[in-house]
């Protein structure tokens, strides 16, 4: 068996997060996305990949390599120009010799359990394709699909009127090279793309079987939008295995499922409440409280007194002094000064939205905190409301509070105005003076 998992595209809702990385290339739980996709399907049997790359490929490629670190065969396709995942299968025609393969999207988050229900169906032979499926509530997020009789007949992506079917394509499938075919006839959505979901119903308009596929919605999530990610780690760390090869000092607490990878270091007075994942070589403390669900990259620094909660905090960041961040997404290699503060809760504790390409949507989370691209720089006593986004490499001063989206490479300085006056010198008190003369005397 092999498997094919696109990871070309850009991940524009996912910015700043993506400026400088494929989205599939962001760490959940302490290895990429597109990690987790690889190990689920390995967890089935599956050892052969091919991955098709576009946008930014070369850190996918340095990572991965030839998939030997992971135990797997790696090959790469590179898509020239993202034009949808039509056109990124139409690239696999002349790399692929298999008659029939596995297919998944790179920027789904997926249970090893969910892969293992698709894998077990590849030796069946009673259709032509299949598709994995899962109930969701928000229709227009997702391709919605038609089920009667027990086949797919039809798939509606991202539909304005509300389908009949409450099953939307999950992005794991079984196809033979019928697709090919299916794909040279495939016309642009109105999105200007080429969709693979089109394919498919072009497969079904020529009387192939296509078999849905039922996934629980608990082993499944698409990751969209910035806070998808949130859910994503959480759900990762909940099922990772806890490991402790760090150190902790006297008087440090550990609770739960903690992951302390080597050259770890937890400082005296520090509490650490799993499921946490702390990355090689982080320094913890002293007096930290780092709270469940929080995943900090390798190298990071997190100093006196800071409390972290619900967070990816990425490589090399350093939150040192008198800081709290809470359901926030931090780049790599970000300096905070003393009192950086992330709001994640409303006043009216309304839920949280977010500027996602010019669109204000709601996040449906009562809390969520910042969105901070690579290489941001804060001064001391800097507040960023909830939901709010810094674009990376930019500054900002000390005082500030950020209410609106901030855009890369820019400086945001506040402009005060002192007033500096002259006191009259009052004469010095004869008693004190006389007071002062005795001791030296």
């Amino acid at each position: 068996m092999r498997g094919v998992i696109l990871a070309a595209g850009e991940g524009l809702r996912l910015r700043p997060l993506t400026e400088n990385r494929p989205k599939h290339m962001i760490p959940i739980a302490g290895q990429p996305l597109l990690q987790h996709v690889i190990e689920a399907f390995k967890n089935s049997g599956v050892h052969k990949f091919t991955l098709v790359v576009g946008y930014l490929r070369e850190a996918i490629e340095h990572y991965f390599s030839d998939g030997k670190a992971l135990g797997v065969k790696i090959g790469y396709v590179h898509q020239q120009r993202i034009q949808g995942t039509a056109d990124a299968v139409a690239q696999l025609e002349q790399q692929l010799e298999e008659s029939r393969f596995l297919l998944c999207y790179g920027d789904v988050y997926v249970s090893p359990s969910a892969i293992a229900k698709v894998v077990d169906l590849f030796s069946d032979k009673s259709f032509d394709a299949a598709v994995a499926v899962v109930p969701v509530k928000d229709q227009e997020q997702y391709g919605m699909v038609k089920i009667e009789e027990g086949y797919v007949k039809d798939i509606q992506e991202k539909p304005k009127r509300r389908s009949s079917s409450n099953f939307a394509n999950a992005g794991v499938y079984i196809l033979e090279r019928s697709i090919f075919d299916a794909v040279r006839s495939t016309a642009r959505s109105s999105r200007g793309e080429l969709e693979l979901t089109d394919s498919m119903v072009n497969l079904i308009r020529r009387g192939a079987k296509v078999k849905p596929i039922p996934i629980d919605q608990d082993d499944w999530l698409d990751i969209g939008r910035p806070w998808d990610l949130l859910e994503a780690n959480e759900r990762a760390l909940r099922v990772l295995k806890p490991t402790c090869d760090g150190e902790t000092e006297s008087n440090s607490v550990i609770m739960g499922p903690v992951t302390l990878r080597r050259g770890v270091k937890i400082l005296s007075g520090s509490r650490i409440e799993g499921p946490t994942y702390i990355g090689e070589g982080s320094i913890i403390g002293p007096n930290c409280y780092i709270r469940p669900y929080t995943s900090v990259g390798q190298s990071v620094r997190v100093g006196n007194g800071c409390e972290i909660k619900n967070c990816i905090i990425m490589d090399y960041t350093k939150i040192p002094h008198q800081s709290y961040f809470g359901d926030s997404i931090v780049g790599e290699g970000c300096n905070f000064g003393a009192g950086t503060i992330t709001g994640n809760l409303r006043l009216d504790e309304k839920t949280v939205r977010m500027n996602i390409r010019g669109r204000l949507v709601d996040s449906g989370r009562r809390k969520l905190g910042a969105i901070i691209g690579d290489e941001v720089n804060t001064g001391i006593n800097v507040n960023l409301m909830p939901g709010v986004k810094v674009g990376s490499r930019t500054l900002i001063g000390p005082g500030i509070t950020i209410c609106r989206d901030l855009p890369s490479n820019v400086k945001v300085l506040m402009k005060q105005t002192a007033t500096v006056k002259k006191t009259r010198a009052k004469p010095p008190d004869s008693n004190t003076a006389s007071a002062a003369g005795s001791l030296n005397g």
